[in-house]
């Protein structure tokens, strides 16, 4: 990253409160366990996201709480990301600690797993925020935000298609 603008750190206190924050739940009809290994894949975001350019895991396996890794948007942005929660399985939660452009302030992913009786149910939160001069363009752009988060969460459902086991339900 050529670029390092530091962020604040998030917790849950900014994943529930966040102004900027978009929710997305996605019914696949897919095992969690097989939803789990998509999104800890080497190639995870980038299988399925358009948006997502590159995705860097910079810790060792196996991952839990401090895992780190770097994700590219659009081959521009690149955000520095480190795990916060790691539920083996059910729930994973980041706070991004840099970014390459300037104006975030901070922002945060969490990712849990519901088992469904049709498979797994994803509810996937994305919560960020701008510096004051960022904070009308974020506003204005809510609903490309909105979009492009859905589109994200939805991806998955490409790296994880049914099985028949999965599908007989």
């Amino acid at each position: 990253m050529t670029a390092r603008f530091l962020l604040a750190e998030s917790d849950d206190a900014f994943l529930a409160g966040a102004a900027r924050r978009y929710t997305h739940f996605v019914d696949i009809p897919q095992l969690p366990q097989r939803v789990w290994a998509a999104l800890t894949s080497d190639d995870t975001l980038v299988s399925w996201s358009p948006v997502i350019t590159a995705a860097r895991w910079t810790s060792p396996r196996p991952f839990g709480v401090g895992t780190t890794r770097v994700v590219t948007l659009g081959r521009v942005v690149h955000l520095e990301e480190r795990f916060y929660r790691w539920e083996e399985g059910a729930q994973l939660t980041f706070t991004v600690d840099a970014a390459s452009i300037p104006g975030l302030t901070r922002f945060a992913e969490d990712i849990a797993l519901q088992p469904t009786p049709g498979g797994t149910r994803l509810i996937w939160t994305f919560a960020l925020e701008g510096n004051p001069l960022l904070r009308p363009l974020l506003t204005a752009a809510s609903p490309v935000n909105h979009f492009v988060t859905r589109s994200i969460a939805r991806g998955i459902r490409r790296a994880v298609p049914p099985t028949r086991q999965a599908a007989g339900r």
